[in-house]
């Protein structure tokens, strides 16, 4: 069950992604086309359909109310409604889309499912009402009367006869092919075996229709399709041919038979000949056959439907995509294994038995082995890749439902939502993100469009939310043209709030911006549904970091702001400096590295609280001796004797005095053991460590954390 209960969540998340997707695209273009209410139809057909087998009755009630709904529209046609009614279609299906949304989440949380719902299916049913006319109601009462009523003569007997008065006023009476199918006897659960049917051939795509058409709800047609057989209508010979395909797949059926509706096939000899006699043995015709039988014991029709079954894919039959969903744990398991073959193939190769040895053939081999590992390795973290197009999608129903509330006229632009990420760091930015754009839709984007043109700008605001590749890490930033931060504003509320650290004259338009990250800091003055609670751009600042991430802010006045992510592409395996400190080893993110020198000791001056600085590019950093951080012993205490490396993270610029370089590598990022939480590592700028080729090991250096280590000292 946990196994099914896993497959059910994931499909139903993927149908509801393509549904927001879909209804947002849907309602830019101000109308649904006959492919999406197809596909809406489709996606409600199989949430129903896949609740119902798992017993959630909520979320198959409103799907099924749903489904209910789109098929009124398909059959009608979108031109049915008016303005009012499409833009009350939207705001319906957005509010139904929530309610199943809120379900699955209830599930997945191992809640229970809300046992009220029916103000969500009196808001379907009323619409779907209000859509439809009495004239359309009295049009289609009178046809089923006249095709009830319809005294055309079947000439083939009482059989047929009965046939037809069983579908009298039923839709498939309209069709001129029927597929009569009974189950094996003692079967049991017929209803819900002829929905397998039923879904089986949805899956092929075919246009039918079914008698009972109620047997995925109603558990009592069992009884029914005992004694009459279970009915499946299809238009044309050529969906017959199909369908029979699909049928003789089917397991627990016992038999199957081929009928021609006689009234419409006579019907339409009338209208394509109406002076022509009436053919008395042209009527239906009827044959049984075993399922198990040889096809030719059928009727035409069904002789004509038991062609090899490789003519199928000429009928539109799908095509399996090779696509297989694997837990994310497997991958995580793959990929630490992945790390221990580097790891491994490094200290054979870096061995210092086999040091001063020319040795060709194991040289050559080893090369080999170097390079099978690295594409082991690539392959192994490509399956973790995932596009960001996800997350970005959903922020179109942020910004969508904030338009409505905010009345404002915003457009989002999404750029490069393709560009991949590490499974994980996906999972942990997509709440930062969505702070974000809801930030710049409260107060980044001006309240009205007349602000907006008398300041010269286009009446509909823009969010711009992009991703890109750089190196061996993805550049997040959502900008926005509105009307930006007024530095002063920020300066002043810091000051009130207490959180300088100097006076208000020495801080840089960075720095103020960098004061917004700070926790609790908030320039909004009023509490809305969407900000001023205090919980801020300091709850995104940890996320970010959390992933290895950074986090920047610019902003110009009256021109708009904008808030700049830098992500790794992975956090298992990252590309850094080795340096040495004494005897211990320390690796330094490559992305953090700016350069790295020699400096001269008169380079380096003291600050008013007698901290070394020292300048670089017409700008002073404070320098930070890691030997005297961590309290290592080292020979190398003079500023000439080692190295300067210059790095920045986010708002933070400073440089490290380190023994010497040992080369840059690539490594594997193992996570600290868990007791270690409680001595406050993390936060004493160690962010991992990782074990080198020759069996040693190098703790990594977290940037971010670093300085903060050493104000705490």
């Amino acid at each position: 069950m946990d196994n099914m209960l896993e497959m059910y969540l994931y499909e139903t998340n993927t149908l509801m992604e393509q549904l927001d997707e879909l209804l947002i695209e849907a309602e830019k273009n101000a109308t649904f086309t006959t492919n999406d209410v197809n596909e809406i139809f489709r996606i409600m057909h199989t949430i129903k359909g896949s609740s119902a087998m798992m017993e959630f009755s909520t979320l198959m009630e409103i799907a099924h109310h749903i489904e209910d709904l789109f098929f009124y529209i398909r059959e009608n046609g979108m031109d049915a409604l008016d303005e009012s009614h499409k833009n009350d279609l939207f705001n319906l299906m957005f509010q139904s889309t929530d309610a199943l949304r809120i379900e699955v989440e209830k599930i997945e949380n191992d809640e229970p499912l809300s046992t009220n719902i029916d103000h969500i299916i009196a808001n379907i049913n009323s619409f779907l009402e209000k859509i439809s006319s009495s004239g359309d109601k009295a049009a289609a009462d009178s046809s089923m009367d006249e095709a009830a009523d319809s005294d055309t003569p079947v000439a083939d007997g009482e059989a047929i006869a009965r046939i037809n008065q069983e579908l009298a006023g039923c839709p498939e009476s309209s069709m001129p092919y029927f597929i009569r199918i009974h189950f094996e006897e003692g079967s049991g659960m017929e209803n819900l075996r002829a929905f397998m049917v039923i879904t089986a051939l949805r899956e092929i795509d075919l246009n039918f229709e079914h008698y009972p058409n109620d047997v995925e709800t109603n558990s009592d047609t069992s009884e029914t399709i005992v004694e009459k057989g279970f009915f499946i209508a299809v238009s044309s010979e050529e969906d017959l041919e199909r369908a029979l395909q699909a049928v003789k797949l089917q397991n627990s059926i016992h038999s199957y038979e081929v009928i021609e509706n006689a009234a419409v096939k006579q019907t339409k000899k009338a209208q394509a000949a109406p002076s022509g006699p009436s053919s008395a043995d042209s009527g239906s015709k009827a044959k049984a056959s075993p399922a198990a039988s040889a096809p030719e014991a059928s009727a035409p029709a069904a002789a004509a439907a038991s062609a090899p079954a490789a003519s199928s894919a000429h009928n539109g039959a799908p095509v399996k995509q090779s696509l297989i969903s694997v837990n994310l744990s497997k991958l995580d398991s793959l990929v630490a294994l992945v790390g221990e073959i580097v790891i491994t193939e490094s200290m054979v190769t870096s061995s210092p038995d086999l040091q001063n040895l020319k040795l060709d053939n194991f040289t050559k081999s080893a090369r080999q082995l170097r390079k099978l590992t690295d594409d082991l390795q690539d392959i192994a973290m490509s399956l973790r890749m995932v596009p960001l197009s996800g997350t970005f999608q959903k922020m179109n129903r942020i910004v969508r439902d904030m338009k409505k509330k905010l009345n404002k006229d915003v457009r989002l632009t999404l750029v490069g939502e393709n560009t991949e990420v590490d499974k994980t760091v996906v999972d942990s930015i997509g709440d930062p993100i969505m702070h974000i754009v809801r930030n710049s839709m409260d107060h980044g984007v001006e309240a009205t469009a007349e602000e907006r043109i008398a300041a010269g700008k286009n009446p509909q605001a823009e969010i711009v939310l992009s991703a890109a590749h750089t190196g061996s890490e993805v550049i997040i930033s959502i900008s926005d043209d509105g009307q930006g931060m007024n530095p002063d504003k920020i300066l002043a509320k810091a000051e009130r709030n207490g959180i300088l650290t100097k006076p208000a004259s020495d801080y840089s338009k960075k720095e103020i911006l960098s004061l917004l990250l700070l926790p609790g800091f908030s320039t909004n003055e009023e509490v809305t549904e969407f900000s001023g609670r205090g919980v801020g751009m300091d709850v995104v600042k940890k996320n970010v970091e959390a992933v290895g991430g950074t986090i920047s802010i610019t902003s110009e006045t009256g021109k708009g702001s904008c808030t700049t992510l830098k992500i790794p592409l992975t956090m298992a395996i990252t590309d850094g400096m080795e340096v040495s400190v004494g005897k211990s080893l320390f690796t330094i993110p490559i992305a953090n590295i700016r350069q790295s020198f020699k400096p001269q000791k008169e380079e380096v001056i003291l600050d008013a609280n007698g901290n070394e600085i020292i300048k670089c590019l017409d700008a002073f950093y404070p320098i930070i001796r890691i030997h005297e951080l961590y309290n290592i012993e080292t020979e190398v205490t003079n500023i000439e004797d080692g190295i300067l490396i210059w790095v920045e993270t986010a708002d933070k610029s400073y440089c490290l005095f380190v023994d010497e370089l040992l080369g840059e590598q690539q490594v594997v990022v193992k996570p600290l053991s868990p007791f270690l939480g409680n001595f406050n590592i993390k936060h004493s700028g160690i962010g991992g460590c990782t074990i080198l080729g020759d069996g040693n090991i190098s703790l990594i250096l977290d940037i971010s954390n670093l300085y903060a280590a050493t104000q705490q000292y």
